[in-house]
């Protein structure tokens, strides 16, 4: 039984490494690619690379069903609930890290995730030229992404980066607003 435990241990960080290896190569490929690093930023956060590797956006948006299907979690019913939801369960599951919530806004419609570390950027360095390249821009894709499939506008920012000499990693989170359901006329 010990072997098996120690197997999943580390079946699950040759995984991690893998995934923080394969990204920092598609990272390195858009850098390439794009000339500018505002370009590389919202590449990484926008919509669709290919048909095979989805990027930010698009991950969040098929990521959703997986977590609610694991996690068991219900519906959460204000944005404290779902930070607390995002930082203890949904982090903590898919990069085995529990960032930490605080700053929130006087109106609670806005809060601060502070990651200590950051698997992403395992193994990296930013070049001189890439000074603002925003590399885990990913991350803020897929917390769009997946808030808008359980109705909820959000944005998301970083606004410290340890790549960029920062002491921690902060994504800024806002509530825009709540997505209705827009059925078809005569279908309720």
């Amino acid at each position: 039984m010990s072997r098996q435990a120690n197997r999943g241990t580390e079946s699950k960080k040759m995984s991690s490494e893998l995934f923080t290896l394969t990204y920092g190569a598609l990272v390195t490929q858009l850098c390439k690619d794009y000339e500018n690093d505002e370009d590389v930023n919202k590449q990484l956060d926008k919509i669709l690379f290919s048909h095979f590797l989805p990027r930010g956006y698009n991950i969040g948006v098929r990521l959703i069903e997986d977590f609610l299907a694991r996690s068991n979690v219900g519906r959460c019913h204000d944005f404290r609930e779902t930070a607390d939801v995002i930082a203890k369960v949904a982090f903590k599951m898919y990069l085995g890290i529990t960032p930490s919530i605080t700053n929130w806004s006087p109106a609670g419609d806005e809060f601060s995730l502070i990651l200590e570390n950051n698997p992403l950027v395992d193994f990296v360095e930013l070049p001189d030229n890439h000074s603002s390249l925003i590399y885990s821009n990913l991350l803020c894709g897929v917390l769009r992404g997946a808030l808008e499939m359980v109705q909820m506008a959000v944005e998301a920012k970083f606004v410290q980066d340890t790549l960029k000499g920062d002491g921690v990693t902060e994504i800024r989170m806002r509530f825009i607003r709540r997505i209705e359901d827009n059925l078809p006329a005569g279908e309720e």
